[in-house]
């Protein structure tokens, strides 16, 4: 059955890095667009991240933009979030979603995405 698997969330301190990744099962991963999430606490979900199916365009929410690297391995189903420069405001359920790319365009909506993992918790604090 279809899987995404998050991992590498954790605590880190104000300033500090954390690299997050997302292993795909199920699918044929490299049809798919992929995106990162999050859900901070008492707040709606929120796009942050995505990258084109092939990895040749990548896209950022403002509140990321300059701090945060998508990238993915279609060799080996995986998705990456790198993250530096990490604030208080990061702390979030971080989840990764894929968007089937089938003739459409790439979309920070998050209704188009078809397939999501459980999210792993990132805590930026001192």
């Amino acid at each position: 059955q279809v899987q995404l698997v998050e991992s590498g969330g954790g605590l880190a301190q104000p300033g500090g890095s954390l690299t997050l990744s997302c292993a795909g099962s199920g699918f044929t991963f490299s049809n798919y667009y992929m995106s990162w999430a999050r859900q901070a606490p008492g707040k709606g979900l929120e796009w942050v991240s995505g990258i084109y199916s092939d990895g040749s365009d990548t896209y950022y929410a403002d509140s990321v933009r300059g701090r945060f690297t998508i990238s993915r391995d279609n060799a080996k189903n995986t998705l990456y979030l790198q993250m530096n420069s990490l604030r208080p405001e990061d702390t979030a359920l971080y989840y990764c979603a894929a968007q089937l790319r089938d003739g459409t365009h790439f979309s920070t909506s998050l209704n188009d995405y078809k397939y999501w993992g459980q999210g792993t918790q990132v805590t930026v604090s001192s």
